[in-house]
């Protein structure tokens, strides 16, 4: 069994950046980044959890429109770790931050998330 642990998230002003972390741990956890499709999603309460960011099956990269050009993610297999680059943020970007399988078919069990907060 498969799990994620999320960090990295933190509270900052307006126009600031944060990193995410993603590592994962589990039987198959040694090789999991560089065989399987992952992404990062956000939550806020009364909000449905959405899809931020994700490699796609030709192993490039998507975003949602609200975060391309601020945000990016990547991934270090050797480490299995993967990342979430953000920039220029926004209080819009203020949510719980998640990573899992970048498609439902693809969904692990969820880990705690890390909580970022964009405020002045």
């Amino acid at each position: 069994q498969v799990q994620f642990v999320e960090s990295g998230g933190g509270l900052v002003q307006p126009g600031g950046s944060l990193r995410l972390s993603c590592a994962a741990s589990g039987s198959i956890s040694g090789s999991i980044f560089s065989i399987y499709r992952m992404g990062w999603y956000r939550a806020t309460p009364g909000r449905q959890r959405e899809l931020v960011a994700c490699f796609t099956r030709d192993d490039s990269t998507t975003y949602a429109d609200s975060v391309t050009g601020r945000f990016t993610i990547s991934r270090d297999n050797a480490k299995n770790t993967l990342y979430l680059q953000m920039n220029s943020l926004k209080p819009e970007d203020t949510a719980m931050y998640y990573c899992n399988g970048a498609s439902p078919s693809l969904f692990l069990d969820w880990g705690q998330g890390t909580q970022v907060t964009v405020a002045s």
